[in-house]
């Protein structure tokens, strides 16, 4: 049983209080009174928030997903290590041989949580059913939608969400019986038209992956997947390092779209020195503050989600309360998750505790600590909660 006194933010919005959890890594019980974020963000009491969700994780601390071993485990310590609770792995746009044995390797790690690490709740399924005129920092293998294929793959690792483009031959049709199989469908890498956007999501597609990279832009005559997104969407991701998209295009998102949420994009890069690293079968370079192939073109980033955070308050504006959702409770959401991505009894004690900085300082996930710098002071107002 673990015990936090501070600042925590609930469904309700702040609270300063105390927080319990029991046993079995959930949360027992939260208590306290209603306070201003303005008072959270002046005082020099730890924050508590709803740890990080993260559905595009494609690498961390010199790992990439698609080497398969113990590849899946490293990167979501890292993750984790930065406040992300729980992740998909995301794997790349590949030949049939090395998705298989990306999935094999992904089996266990979706089944079992290990120490010190993020939980891996399925498998985010980036290609390789995509466009070949927008593949970014994808390899050449892109191919129509092979449901045979998909469900072998599902079969031996859960894909939680998949990533297809709505244009290709197919692919369209595929995402009714893809929903069926309890997988979401977001659209990208796309050449898609404004009206094949809006098609796709009639058949039940949910979300758009990475908004505004690797697909149709918005022209006010062709309004594009883009256009497909601001004008329909619930759901879509966005990658906020400041380099994928500009902050005033996020901003507009923002209008647009309700559950925007944050995505990492992050590669072997992440938590690494400048370098080359592998991101599936391409050689992609670090360099400052971001990952590119030879030519020049955004391959993922090196971004967690501790700073998407910080980008979301500092550099696009939101007040902490909305941030955090958009890096945790809507991609929970999106999954169909109730108990993850939200503080409150019940739910998995997934936890990030801040200082006023948004500077981590401890990580709790599904109550075991991964990380453990808390310096601030805690509150010492037990008399008020009892």
């Amino acid at each position: 049983m673990s015990e936090f006194e501070g600042f925590i933010l609930t469904p309700r919005g702040f609270l300063e209080g105390r927080m319990l959890t029991d046993t079995s890594g959930r949360i027992e019980s939260i208590s306290g009174i209603a306070v201003d974020e303005s008072i959270v963000r002046a005082a020099r009491a730890s924050i508590a928030l709803p740890g990080f969700i993260d559905l595009h994780v494609h690498g961390g601390s010199g790992h990439d997903i698609m080497d398969g071993g113990d590849a899946a485990i490293q990167v979501s310590r890292l993750h984790a290590a930065h406040g992300t609770t729980s992740l998909l792995a995301t794997t790349m746009t590949a030949p049939q041989e090395d998705l298989d044995a990306a999935f094999a390797a992904l089996a266990a790690v979706c089944t079992a949580r290990m120490h010190g690490a993020a939980r891996v709740l399925g498998v985010h399924l980036e290609g390789p059913y995509i466009s070949e005129a927008r593949l970014g920092a994808q390899p050449p293998f892109a191919r129509p939608a092979n449901l045979e294929e998909i469900r072998r793959l599902h079969s031996v690792a859960p894909i939680r969400l998949l990533t297809l483009a709505p244009e290709v031959s197919n692919n369209q049709e595929m995402i009714v019986e893809l929903v069926a199989m309890g997988i979401r469908v977001q659209l990208g890498h796309t050449t898609g038209s404004y009206e094949q956007g809006v098609a796709a999501l009639r058949c039940g597609a949910t979300g758009f992956t990475h908004l505004f990279n690797a697909m149709s832009a918005l022209y006010h005559r062709e309004p594009g997947m883009v256009g497909a997104a601001l004008g329909h969407a619930e759901y879509a991701e966005v990658i906020p390092d400041l380099l994928h998209v500009h902050p005033g295009a996020i901003r507009a998102a923002l209008r647009a779209i309700p559950k925007l949420y944050c995505v990492t994009d992050s590669t072997a890069a992440a938590g690494m020195p400048d370098g080359d690293y592998r991101l599936g079968r391409h050689t992609v370079t670090k360099c400052l503050g971001g990952v590119r192939l030879a030519d020049g073109t955004l391959a993922g980033s090196v971004l967690t989600m501790d700073a998407a955070l910080r980008n979301m308050v500092d550099a696009v504006g939101l007040r902490l309360e909305d941030a955090s959702r958009r890096v945790s409770t809507y991609a929970a959401e999106h999954l169909g998750l109730h108990d993850r991505g939200r503080l409150t009894s019940g739910a998995w004690a997934d936890v990030v505790i801040l200082d006023r900085d948004l500077q981590v300082q401890q990580v709790w996930v599904e109550g075991e600590v991964v990380r453990n710098g808390l310096s601030l002071p805690l509150l010492q107002h037990a008399d008020k909660f009892s």
